[in-house]
């Protein structure tokens, strides 16, 4: 079931509800695409109607921001919770392992992907990895032929809002994958180049916070939470929400 918020459909799903959907998803026949939408994310589809089309014609829509669960209660349309993008990956590739489904790596500075996939590697053993790229291309044929060629079932793309949602739906269906992922800087996570916050931070949804101490330039966008549950208020006020 999906519930929209603020123009954007999610799907009402725990973690391990999307983990087993996205894994299905994956073994199954024809290709899909995950977003993770954030707040950030919602606001930039609010301006742009084909982007919002792009975002809502996702297999799988999840909730990544604190500040989109937050606001879908404002709403009175409440999700199960909050589903981060980095732990519905980390879940996937525990899936891809035991399957042995091909995984491919896109995104990211050159050298980024490598480093990535020799860490996952040490973490999932039994893990294929088919093949990287880095997201710093700028002609996109070469990149559907080499994932082509590779024979991946499941691409992580991290090349950002909006591109990364722009590129897996028009460029995924002739990749032959069956499923992309929306990542955003996780290959940097995982490349080690980015420390994720602590476990008690990610538990009292204090992960963008987190984030602003180490990187105070987040700043600017970090701003834009407050305004984004105001508009929520507004959207509520409108449908007659107490």
């Amino acid at each position: 079931m999906r519930k929209e918020i603020m123009g954007v459909s999610f799907d009402d799903l725990t973690l391990e509800e999307a983990i087993r959907r996205g894994a299905e998803l994956a073994a199954g026949p024809g290709f899909s695409y995950v977003v993770t939408p954030n707040p950030e994310i919602v606001n930039l589809a609010r301006q742009a109607p084909d982007y919002e089309e792009i975002l809502n014609g996702a297999g799988l829509v999840l909730p990544d921001g604190i500040g989109v669960v937050y606001a879908a209660k404002l709403l009175g349309r409440p999700l199960q919770g909050r589903v981060p993008g980095i732990d519905f990956a980390a879940g996937l590739l525990a899936k891809l392992e035991e399957s042995g489904g091909r995984l491919f790596l896109l995104g990211a500075k050159p050298g980024v992907a490598e480093q990535a996939a020799e860490n996952l590697k040490k973490i999932h053993p039994k893990l294929i990895l088919c093949g990287t790229n880095d997201g710093y291309f700028q002609d996109s044929a070469p990149v559907v032929e080499k994932i082509k060629a590779s024979n991946a079932d499941v691409v992580f793309v991290c090349l950002g809002a909006p591109k990364q949602e722009r590129w897996m739906a028009q460029y995924g269906p002739a990749t032959g994958a069956h499923l992309m992922v929306g990542l955003g800087g996780v290959l940097d996570v995982y490349a080690g180049n980015v420390k994720r916050a602590p476990a008690a931070w990610q538990k009292l949804g204090l992960e963008w916070l987190y984030r602003l101490v180490h990187q105070p330039s987040r700043l600017g966008r970090m701003a834009k939470l407050p305004l984004f549950l105001v508009d929520a208020m507004k959207e509520s006020r409108r449908e007659g929400k107490p």
